[in-house]
């Protein structure tokens, strides 16, 4: 008996620790406050849950600060038409993003488009309900 009982707890935690580990877009990011800059790409990992883009901003006094924007998954950006050439390293790029609460360069992109170009890559449609 306690061995279905200790398989059974096991099954259980297999199921319940994912949907725990997910976070709520609110406990990351800031969605009432919005930053518009403009960088150029250092990397584009197109890894789950969610792809992200790495972009180096200069502020007025020189200093550069590396930006971790995180987008949808990887599928759902691929369904929005961007494809694995789209942006590359180099590229410089205007951009929206949801500030991190705690980490400020951490950012929930919310719209990105080449430099020089009217079309976004991507264009997040919402701040989700806990599911980003």
């Amino acid at each position: 008996m306690k061995t279905k009982f200790g398989m059974l707890l096991a099954l259980l935690g297999l199921f319940t620790v994912p949907v725990l580990a997910h976070h709520g877009f609110d406990t990351e990011y800031d969605k009432d406050q919005k930053l518009e800059l403009t960088g150029v790409v250092t990397q584009v990992s197109w890894m789950n849950p969610h792809m992200r883009v790495y972009i180096n901003v200069t502020d007025k006094d020189g200093t550069v600060t590396n930006y971790n924007c995180e987008l949808d998954s990887p599928n759902n950006v691929r369904r929005l038409g961007w494809g694995k050439d789209d942006l590359m390293p180099g590229d410089k790029v205007n951009f929206e993003a949801n500030p991190g609460k705690i980490v400020k360069n951490r950012v929930a992109l919310v719209k990105i488009t080449k430099a020089g170009e009217d079309k976004p890559l991507f264009k997040r449609t919402r701040v989700d309900d806990g599911k980003q």
